[in-house]
């Protein structure tokens, strides 16, 4: 089982580049989940995508010039 701490999310300045984001991870394999923006984190765009940590380089090699996003937070 995977605690929260070994989370990040992949935050994004628009509801449409997180859904384009996650359509790209998911055809790379790599699993990802779109949840509400915790805000204690941010307070830009509602989606945010959720990942397992141990995938961050992976994500963000995927999405590098493919799709626009903010930061990858740890959850």
């Amino acid at each position: 089982m995977t605690s929260a701490r070994n989370y990040y999310v992949v935050l994004f300045h628009s509801v449409t580049h997180a859904i384009k984001a996650e359509k790209v991870l998911k055809e790379a394999g790599v699993a990802a989940k779109a949840i509400p923006v915790p805000r204690h984190i941010s307070s830009d765009c509602g989606v945010c995508l959720r990942c397992v940590g141990s995938q961050k380089e992976k994500i963000e090699q995927t999405l590098f010039e493919k799709v626009d996003f903010s930061r990858i937070a740890h959850l």
